[in-house]
């Protein structure tokens, strides 16, 4: 059952009753951020990837996570971060087989990221963060063994937007994936294939579809 906790916004000092969003473990789980009913919202005056994110423990499995961190926007305007308790875990639940994956909607660029973020962890990658080298293009994110680039412009992923992730990757020692909002070029597509860079569109559900057969398989089979 997911957690509720009155909330107070400090700047207009309504009162909400906020219900804590459950996210997929790779386990099949379902994991909630553990919310401290006796610690007070904060507003939102500026962001950090890491405020941006809670580590989260699954009760089924026992995996750690990186989840996004509990908000609420007040009708006043008013962004509110909601407190969590460190070292919580998730309601307890026998492990099951994979889930289906839950999408967040894509309305910003930091939703896509979000929602890239939430699929690796679904597929099974583990301790995502923000890259170490930004891409010419997007938004890169790392996982333990993965770079994956998220590109939520207008403008298809062109064939240098794959050759750099995959070049990028090849540095690291690393594999990789490429998310975009809006395709990919032909030529983008054909270099992906003979390089072994899968490809994915992300639509405004939250969802990744696969693009090429690399795609496919990891959407099947996870890490």
């Amino acid at each position: 059952m997911s957690e509720s906790v009155a909330v107070r916004c400090p700047v207009c000092r309504r009162e909400h009753l906020y219900v804590a969003p459950s996210y997929p473990c790779a386990c099949g789980a379902p994991v909630l951020p553990p919310l401290d009913p006796h610690a007070r919202a904060t507003a939102v005056s500026h962001r950090s990837w890491e405020d941006d994110w809670v580590t989260v423990v699954c009760a089924a499995c026992g995996r750690k996570g990186e989840w996004p961190h509990p908000e609420l926007g007040c009708p006043c305007g008013t962004v509110l971060r909601i407190p969590v308790t460190t070292g919580g875990a998730a309601e307890r639940v026998a492990p099951a087989a994979r889930r289906a994956f839950q999408p967040v909607t894509i309305r910003t660029a930091r939703d896509a990221v979000t929602a890239a973020a939430l699929y690796l962890r679904w597929l099974g990658y583990r301790d995502i963060r923000r890259a170490d080298q930004r891409p010419p293009n997007g938004i890169g994110i790392a996982a333990r063994g993965l770079l994956a680039q998220v590109d939520p412009t207008v403008r298809p992923a062109s064939l240098r937007d794959v050759e750099c992730l995959w070049l990028t990757a090849m540095t690291e020692s690393a594999s990789c994936v490429y998310f975009s909002l809006a395709g990919y070029a032909t030529e983008a597509r054909a270099v992906a294939d003979s390089l072994g860079v899968p490809l994915f569109v992300l639509d405004l559900t939250g969802t990744p579809q696969p693009v090429n057969s690399l795609a496919d398989e990891l959407d099947s089979t996870g890490t």
